[in-house]
């Protein structure tokens, strides 16, 4: 793996860390007592109850029927995000959240493992799978298309940190070749 693929990887293993770590809204399923989970203590929640827990916590206790997370499906999330960027011209990006493609990746594995257990179709798994593909090639497409003439102060607030990691090195790397065009390198 090259320096760049290499930065890539280990932005996604930190952020992916953090990301599961950060709170979440759950509405409780069903009454749960004082529980130890890893290094924490989970106090008694009741029936109906909403509470904030790091994402992994609240991961486990919906995989397990006890708690519902509460944010809008990914599947939704992602739909309208590719919606938004197709009516969007070549050279304009519309806004992500900064944990979208960690999203993103979590649901893909979901719904894969999810489709080899047979709780969700494999169709299920190929539609997501297409759709994000279709997502990242327009917004790739638009990166390195505004990487050759915006500066990341332009465009910084709607792209996620994966993508201001891609404009910097698409944009050094574009500024390098046209140095060497023109005999400036």
């Amino acid at each position: 793996m090259d320096t760049a693929g290499k930065a890539i990887t280990e932005l996604f293993e930190r952020r992916e860390r953090e990301f599961l770590l950060s709170p979440v809204r759950v509405i409780v399923r069903s009454s749960v007592e004082q529980l130890e989970v890893g290094d924490m203590t989970l106090e008694r929640m009741k029936e109906g109850e909403t509470v904030e827990l790091p994402r992994w916590v609240a991961e486990e206790l919906a995989e397990l029927s006890l708690a519902e997370i509460q944010e809008e499906a990914f599947e939704v999330e992602i739909f309208k995000a590719l919606t938004r960027e197709k009516m969007l011209g070549a050279q304009q990006l519309s806004a992500l959240q900064p944990n979208f493609y960690l999203k993103m990746r979590r649901r893909l594995a979901a719904v894969k493992a999810g489709a080899e257990a047979g709780k969700y179709r494999r169709d299920d798994y190929e539609k997501l799978k297409t759709t994000s593909y279709d997502l990242i090639g327009r917004r790739l497409s638009k990166l390195l298309s505004v990487s050759s003439s915006a500066s990341l102060q332009t465009i910084g607030d709607k792209i996620t940190p994966e993508e201001k990691e891609f404009f910097a090195a698409s944009r050094s790397q574009s500024e390098e070749w046209k140095r060497s065009l023109l005999g400036e390198a």
